[in-house]
């Protein structure tokens, strides 16, 4: 009888490691079909992100930590860092994308060149 029991709770136990193998296989289909729209949503956060960032910064003449509230709905992810004497916003997306707007007397704040 104990041996029927851990034949059992061997195959219950096989059977949840292969469900498991394929929803990981699912989601990494799913994350590797939508790599792009991904990357090309997170570069946009970015670089919008970067650009407002830099005015609210060096134009406005505000904080960076009250800036940081003018961010939109669903950029929660996106997060700020400024270098005072470059006068620059580098906005960042997690493992994604990465832009930097830099403030340039008579233009305002520019986004540097993206490398494609």
């Amino acid at each position: 009888m104990a041996n029927a029991r851990s034949r059992n709770a061997g195959k219950k136990g096989s059977r949840a490691l292969w469900i498991l193998l394929v929803i990981a296989a699912v989601l990494a289909a799913a994350a590797w079909y939508f790599r792009i729209p991904a990357q090309g949503y997170a570069q946009t956060a970015a670089a919008y992100s970067a650009r407002v960032a830099c005015s609210c910064r060096f134009v406005a003449g505000r904080s960076l930590d009250d800036c940081k509230k003018d961010k939109l709905a669903g950029m929660e992810l996106v997060t700020l860092s400024d270098d005072v004497g470059a006068k620059s916003v580098t906005a960042r997306f997690p493992l994604i994308a990465s832009d930097t707007a830099r403030y340039r007397e008579g233009y305002g704040c520019v986004l540097e060149k993206w490398d494609s």
